[in-house]
């Protein structure tokens, strides 16, 4: 028994290891764009979403979380907030620890934003009541997308670097986040194909269905019934979409979880989404078998 609590303490250090270590990396973009930032990103802790924040991107960066013995698996995760803010612990960093942990080679994207000043979570509020959040979110849409795009490009090239599989490089969005997903969904270039898509809890009423790539890379949607935003109908509809077009697709609807459960714990099936991703992954032999024994 004494042996068993000293590997678990050390595997515990492994870990904590595994997921501290980071790389910041400055991802190549076009900047066409009318649209200007001022001032530099903002990070802090939103009272009003009571979670960890980044606002006021105006330039893309991925934080690579590399594990201590990479499956060749990895994952881009772009964290949601209404292309106003980035959860980026809940639906960021807290989700790349978890599959760091298990081998997978995380990385937590930061795409473009809304241009907002100092608090842009108030700023996402005050425009939802005013109108102007669609015509501000229309314009930023592109860059997100282009940065997600980017992204895949980057961690294709740098496959061997990472000891990554180039095809089974993943792109998991939630959210605001989710759409971008979507985005990457509908626009990749055989450069910036991924291997698979997870659409958590999507802004599909932002980003609309659309009809499934003829070479549709396998998808794992996942969401809840009373997700106040209604968006359980569009991700029903994102599943109907790649089931019509005969893709690999799964769709894991929880009755309750809300919006924007990310890693947060509520006491409720939803808790454990990120487990039935891994279950998923693993069927589709995405993730070694020999990982899960």
């Amino acid at each position: 028994m004494f042996l068993k609590k000293i590997a678990l303490v050390v595997l515990g250090i492994i870990s904590f290891h595994a997921v501290m270590g980071q790389e910041i990396i400055a991802l190549p973009f076009e900047n066409k764009t009318e649209t200007s930032w001022d001032g530099d990103e903002q990070t802090y802790f939103s009272e009003q979403w009571d979670t960890q924040v980044v606002t006021n991107v105006s330039t893309p960066t991925m934080a690579a979380y590399l594990p201590v013995e990479p499956n060749g698996v990895s994952v881009i995760i772009a964290p949601g907030g209404g292309l106003y803010a980035l959860s980026i612990k809940s639906e960021g960093t807290a989700v790349a620890e978890w599959l760091a942990t298990r081998g997978i080679t995380a990385f937590v994207l930061k795409y473009r934003l809304v241009p907002t000043a100092e608090d842009g979570v108030q700023e996402f509020a005050d425009d939802s009541g005013g109108g102007m959040l669609e015509n501000k979110v229309a314009a930023v849409m592109p860059l997100a997308i282009a940065d997600g795009l980017s992204a895949i490009e980057y961690v294709k090239e740098n496959a061997a670097k990472y000891k990554i599989d180039s095809k089974k490089i993943g792109f998991m969005g939630f959210s605001a986040g989710g759409a971008v997903t979507m985005g990457v969904a509908y626009n990749y270039t055989e450069h910036s194909k991924p291997g698979f898509l997870v659409s958590v809890y999507a802004w599909t009423s932002q980003y609309p269905v659309l009809k499934a790539p003829e070479d549709a890379p396998p998808m794992l949607i996942i969401c809840a019934t009373d997700d106040p935003l209604q968006l359980a109908s569009g991700s029903i509809a994102l599943y109907s979409s790649w089931l019509k077009a005969k893709k690999s697709v799964a769709l894991h609807m929880f009755s309750k979880g809300g919006h924007g459960f990310g890693m947060r714990k509520q006491n409720l099936p939803s808790d454990n989404w990120i487990q039935h991703f891994h279950n998923w992954a693993v069927a589709e032999n995405i993730i070694p078998k020999q990982d899960t024994e």
